[in-house]
C-alpha cells in the first residue's frame, strides 16, 4: 500500500466510513452550511482581527470528530505516514448542481526546512458517495513527484491532461487519500444529480524535525479543543501536538 501510494500519490478506499457514522455526519454538514457556520469559519480565516475564533469548528461536530480520528483511517495513515503524524485541518461542505469547478491545483503546505520528502495527506471523504451527475474529482497520478507551486497549473482550468484519472463513481462513505502535492481538480460533469455531494476533507502531516505551516489563524485553539474533547484517545500523542507547526499562516 505505502509503495503504491508513494508512486501514484493516491489511494481509493470504497466505504471506509461506516454507514451509521455517515448518517450522523450528513445532518451535521447540513447544519454547518445552512446555519452559516461554514461562512463564519471562512470569515475567521480571512479576517481574524475582525472575526476572531469561530463559534463552532468542524471538529466540534460529534460525527465529524469521529471521522477525523476513525480507527480504520488512522490505520491506513500509519502505513502511509508512519506511526506518528499530526492533524493539520478539517473542511466540510455540501455541493449541489450549482457548485463551481475548481482548477488544477495541489494543497501541499511547506515546512520550515523546505523538506519535500515529508508527506502530507488529504483524506477526501464522500459521505454520500459520487455518481456521474455530481462534480467529478480528477487527479493526475504521479504528479506529486514534480515540485511546483500550488496554482502552477491553474491556468489550464479543468482541461483534460494526459494521464489523468477521473473519479465519479463511489459508494457512500468512500475515501480518496491524496498525497497533498498531487495535482487534482473538481470538474463539472455536465449532468445533474438529484443528490448532494457531501464532502469532508481532513489533512494530516508526517512528523519529524521540520515544522509545518498551518492554514487556520486559530490553529492553536483548534488543536487544544481537539485535546479537550478527547479526540483520538488512545492514539499517538502527536496527533494534536502544537510543536509540529510554525507560527506563520498559509495564504490562499
Amino acid at each position: 500500500m505505502a509503495q503504491q501510494f508513494a508512486e501514484s500519490g493516491y489511494l481509493i478506499v470504497p466505504g471506509l466510513i461506516p454507514g451509521e457514522l455517515c448518517a450522523r455526519a450528513l445532518p451535521e454538514v447540513d447544519r454547518w452550511v445552512d446555519q452559516g457556520l461554514r461562512a463564519r469559519s471562512i470569515d475567521s480565516c480571512r479576517d481574524p482581527a475582525t472575526f476572531g475564533i469561530p463559534p463552532v469548528m468542524e471538529l466540534e461536530l460529534p460525527a465529524h470528530g469521529e471521522i477525523l480520528t476513525h480507527r480504520s483511517l488512522m490505520a491506513i495513515l500509519s502505513q502511509l505516514l508512519g506511526p506518528d503524524f499530526v492533524f493539520h485541518h478539517l473542511h466540510s461542505d455540501r455541493h449541489d448542481a450549482t457548485i463551481a469547478a475548481k482548477p488544477w491545483h495541489h494543497d501541499y503546505e511547506p515546512n520550515d526546512r523546505a523538506d519535500s520528502s515529508l508527506i502530507m495527506v488529504h483524506a477526501l471523504h464522500y459521505l454520500n458517495g459520487l455518481d456521474n451527475g455530481m462534480a467529478e474529482l480528477v487527479i493526475l497520478p504521479g504528479s506529486h513527484r514534480e515540485p511546483r507551486g500550488k496554482s502552477a497549473m491553474a491556468h489550464l482550468g479543468t482541461a483534460r491532461i494526459e494521464g489523468e484519472l477521473t473519479i465519479n463513481a463511489l459508494p457512500p462513505g468512500s475515501t480518496v487519500l491524496l498525497h497533498s502535492a498531487l495535482l487534482h481538480a473538481r470538474r463539472l460533469s455536465g449532468a445533474t444529480s438529484d443528490r448532494h455531494r457531501y464532502f469532508v476533507d481532513a489533512s494530516y502531516c508526517q512528523v519529524g524535525a521540520a515544522r509545518w505551516r498551518p492554514v487556520k489563524p486559530y490553529w492553536r485553539h483548534m488543536l487544544a479543543r481537539a485535546r479537550e474533547l478527547g479526540l483520538g484517545a488512545g492514539l499517538s500523542p502527536e496527533l494534536f501536538a502544537d510543536k509540529h507547526f510554525r507560527d506563520d499562516i498559509a495564504q490562499g
